[in-house]
């Protein structure tokens, strides 16, 4: 299940954003793609519909949507990125080929307990975690 327009609206105005034609367009994007996208090819799907967008609005809309939540966050190495959309009450987590860069998610990390541990420990309340686990693919070994 992933978060409907209507919802992504309603995070936005929460917090005191606006639903713009760029920011639709890049989360359409998002949502039309079966993979992670990186923001440059966010950029180039965007420009077919909208040529006179600029590559710092991508960005700053992949900022606030990452910020809100709203789509995940992928680090790919270095400083590449790559997104796509959060599925809501659900985290995943990435097995990231460190050749190809083929990205496979997975929901089953069995950190509960260990978030538990942690949080009597320390006395953080825990709100997320992210995973990623870098290696090689079948392809490439």
């Amino acid at each position: 299940m992933r978060l409907t327009e209507r919802k992504i609206i309603a995070i936005l105005r929460e917090r005191g954003y606006k639903l713009t034609p760029q920011r639709r367009a890049v989360l359409k994007e998002i949502a039309r793609a079966h993979q992670h996208l990186d923001p440059a090819e966010i950029y180039q799907r965007v420009r077919k519909r909208y040529p006179g967008i600029g590559l710092v609005t991508v960005y700053r809309t992949l900022g606030v949507l990452s910020e809100l939540g709203v789509i995940c966050e992928l680090y790919t190495g270095g400083n590449s990125r790559s997104y796509s959309m959060r599925k809501p009450l659900e985290h995943h987590h990435h097995l990231i080929c460190s050749d190809c860069g083929t990205v496979v998610d997975f929901t089953d990390c069995g950190l509960s307990e260990l978030e538990e541990q942690l949080a009597r420990k320390t006395g953080f309340k825990m709100e997320t975690h992210f995973l990623e686990l870098v290696g090689r693919c079948p392809d490439c070994q």
